[in-house]
This record gives structure tokens, sequence and C-alpha cells, in this order.
């Protein structure tokens, strides 16, 4: 599991692109310093979670996954697993099991942070604490849908879907570099 040293170092090494970024990640820190179980979904006050905002080999498109529960189309991601050693490994390996692509390539440092309410699969109203990498896709590649998805699409980056939540804004910081 990703310890919590492990995931304060990945976010002091990000410098988020504005002051809202900046804030949202000294909150995050503080909350890794301050809750040893901050990675583990068992931890009903809210946990940390890395998600990936899969794009193709042009940039062009991103692609989303309707989620289950959720309802809406979102980036793929999830919460972290025994074996993840990092939050960035923790989002690589999410969106390969969700894409069921192979060769995605995922940044060194994250590309936004989000907080936000959510039931778990416990059923216990939490929060996600999300740390969301940038994943590229090689050209061609070809996702397939799995069971944690009630549908997976590429979608053109100026044609999001309208319920595809923060996506636009992370498409937008992606695309600034």
């Amino acid at each position: 599991m990703v310890s919590p040293v492990v995931a304060m170092g990945e976010l002091a090494a990000w410098e988020p692109g504005d002051e809202a970024q900046r804030a949202l990640r000294e909150a995050l820190l503080a909350y890794l310093h301050a809750r040893p179980d901050a990675l583990d979904r068992s931890c009903a006050a809210g946990h940390l979670t890395a998600s990936a905002l899969v794009m193709d080999a042009t940039g062009e498109h991103t692609l989303l996954t309707l989620h289950p529960r959720v309802g809406r189309w979102i980036q793929l991601g999830g919460h972290c697993e025994p074996d993840d050693a990092s939050l960035r490994a923790a989002a690589l390996r999410e969106a390969t099991e969700e894409s069921g692509m192979d060769g995605l390539e995922i940044a060194e440092h994250p590309l936004h942070v989000d907080v936000h309410p959510v039931t778990c699969s416990g059923g216990v109203p939490t929060r996600h604490l999300d740390v969301r990498f940038l994943v590229r896709a090689p050209a061609g590649a070809q996702p397939v849908i799995s069971d944690e998805s009630d549908d997976l699409a590429w979608w053109p980056v100026d044609a999001l879907p309208d319920d595809s939540d923060t996506v636009a804004t992370m498409v937008a910081v992606a695309r600034r570099g």
C-alpha cells in the first residue's frame, strides 16, 4: 500500500499551476500528515484516491468511463490497493485495468487534485481526495470495457459530455502543458 510518506513526497514534488490547486495540495499534505490511514478506503473521514486523465496519442480525445455508481462520464481511477507503491502507480494500474489498454504512459507528477463527496462500496458517505495524473495512450489504442464501467468511450476534448465533472478543467491543464 502507498505509504503516507511516499504520497506526501509525490504531492510535495508537484508544482500546481494556480493558487487554488496549491492550496488544495497543501490541504492534502496536512491531511496525510495528520491521518496515518488517509490512504485506506476504510478511513471514513475521507481517503486519497488516484485517477488518470487518459488522452490519445494526438491529445485530441480523452477516454472516459460511464461510472455505474456515479452515473456520469468521468476519468478512470479509484482506490489505492496493497500492491501500489505510489499514487502514480495506483493511477496507472487503474487506467490499465479500466481501459484494457497496454502501453499507457503516465506523467511523472500529478496534473490536478480534487476533493469530492462520495459513497463508497461500504455504503458510508465519505470524501475522495483525488490525485489525478495525465496518461497517454499509444497511437491506435482501443479500450475494452471492464466490469467497472457501464460504458467506455473516447471523447473529443472540445466536445465533452455535460455531466463529465471536472474533466474539462483537467483537459485545459493538460493542454497548457
